[in-house]
């Protein structure tokens, strides 16, 4: 029997707890169908913001449409996701335990929901969603209760999660 110790793994901000990749952002298939209604769909508010004289409007909708197009032809890039003792590493940004206000796991995977959540303390900064992809949601659950507030209330993914699964936005 070899005397052997598996090496737990370190970093500035403490052990690791848990590592994975994941992906920026999740990337829709298209078909034509949604780039033909898409197109209607536009044009019909183009048509609309010049009936009203809002040009403002008619600017959004054209951004909207320059981003989507643009944000459609890139691959999301893949960055590595890490629970440690003191805080979460996201790609090259750390973020400490004291600025998240709490946590969940929704693990439905029928639904497509196999998230991570964080919320963060202050008004400005919006929940954070992780893909678990072949973790273990139990043990992360277990792993950041001892550091973070779970919020139990929050059963099901978030509507704008949804919606925008749902439109492929």
């Amino acid at each position: 029997m070899s005397n052997e110790k598996k090496k737990e793994k370190k970093t500035n901000f403490g052990a690791v707890i848990a590592s994975w990749v994941v992906s920026e952002y999740e990337q829709h298939t298209r078909s034509r169908t949604w780039y033909i209604l898409a197109f209607l769909i536009g044009a019909g508010l183009l048509v609309f913001s010049y009936i009203t004289d809002s040009f403002l409007f008619a600017v959004i909708i054209l951004i909207f449409a320059l981003i989507t197009i643009l944000h459609d032809g890139q691959s999301p890039g893949r960055v590595k996701f890490t629970i440690t003792e003191e805080g979460i590493i996201i790609g090259r940004k750390f973020i400490d335990y004291d600025e998240i206000k709490d946590f969940s796991v929704i693990y439905k995977p029928r639904e497509g929901a196999k998230n991570l959540y964080f919320e963060f303390d202050g008004f400005l900064k919006h929940r954070m969603t992780i893909p678990l992809e072949k973790q273990n949601p139990l043990q992360i659950r277990e792993n950041l209760l001892k550091y973070l507030p779970e919020d139990l209330e929050r059963k099901n993914q978030p509507l704008s999660e949804g919606l925008a699964r749902m439109f492929k936005l």
